[in-house]
């Protein structure tokens, strides 16, 4: 499939979710579940509009990937609002350093011993798997700039902060 055409029907889909919006909000659907479903209808097991070869299109979706990731990290650097100097960044410091280091040491140990792979293996599994923000529990990210709850700021600055760290690597 030419870029042209990818633009096209992700622009259709994205204008069509804005629009739709007030009316989803209703729904016990959350907007990912509904980009998954649109997933599958466009995708092979639907009507195969969109069946990307990895290998042929890595490049293509590589960028695709880095624009998501970009997207994902300005959207919650717009909704955070706080000077970096404030004490609220402190838990989300401690989730995105201390809680990651620990959850990926702890997975890798696990798949090293109770699985038999290889030390590197076991790292990157655990790396992979490791949770680095909380995109399905969209419902406790932070909603706006004003929003001060203190839970709501910490998943949302952990996430943001290890999504970047992420794409910086």
């Amino acid at each position: 499939m030419i870029f042209a055409t990818w633009a096209l029907v992700i622009g259709v889909l994205l204008v069509t979710m804005a629009l739709a919006g007030s009316q989803l909000r209703r729904l016990p659907l959350s907007t990912g579940m509904l980009y998954l479903a649109a997933g599958a209808i466009l995708g092979p097991a639907g009507f195969g509009l969109m069946a990307p070869d990895p290998l042929e299109q890595s490049a293509l979706l590589e960028r695709a990937a880095e624009v998501a990731v970009l997207i994902s990290l300005f959207a919650i650097g717009l909704k955070l609002g706080l000077p970096l100097s404030d004490w609220r960044w402190r838990l989300a410091v401690r989730l995105a350093t201390l809680s990651m280091i620990v959850t990926v040491g702890l997975v890798a140990l696990v798949a090293h011993v109770a699985l038999g792979l290889s030390l590197g293996a076991a790292v990157l599994l655990a790396a992979i798997v490791a949770p680095t923000d909380p995109v399905l529990a969209s419902d406790v990210q932070v909603t706006a700039t004003d929003d001060r709850d203190r839970l709501r700021f910490s998943l949302s600055a952990e996430g943001g902060l290890n999504d970047g760290t992420a794409f910086r690597s």
